[in-house]
């Protein structure tokens, strides 16, 4: 086996995510694609008005790298709201509670990657209440 595995665009199967599937996000779970064993990693699409679960990871370092749209990130206690334009990177420390949504009208394509690979470790969060 190589050292080294790829992802390419048409290799890539986009699936409705497990939450939130009503809100049309989509996902594609490269940890298992790329055979990832000491971080995770998944693209993203949220469509206009789309937005995540709030939470906060307890173990887990998490990197936002958006690729396509606008992203926004809430961040912290009380949560202040981060504007990520395409290109941008956020990183983001164990402990701190994020939520994301799409505040656009395009879609918002992005690359979350986070170490230690521990899923199912959060801390679901309320909903904050609306701007």
């Amino acid at each position: 086996m190589p050292g080294y595995a790829i992802s390419r665009p048409d290799d890539r199967a986009w699936v409705a995510t497990r939450t939130r599937a009503e809100h049309g996000r989509t996902i594609v779970d490269l940890t298992t694609a790329l055979g990832l064993e000491k971080s995770r990693a998944r693209l993203w699409r949220y469509p206009p008005g789309a937005t995540g679960v709030p939470h906060v990871e307890r173990e887990q370092e998490e990197v936002f790298v958006v690729l396509d749209g606008t992203l926004t990130l809430l961040l912290g206690d009380p949560f202040v709201p981060e504007t990520l334009p395409a290109g941008s990177v956020a990183a983001v420390q164990p402990g701190t509670p994020i939520y994301l949504r799409n505040d656009g009208d395009a879609e918002v394509t992005f690359l979350a990657y986070g170490a230690p690979p521990i899923a199912d470790a959060a801390e679901y969060l309320p909903e904050p209440p609306a701007d």
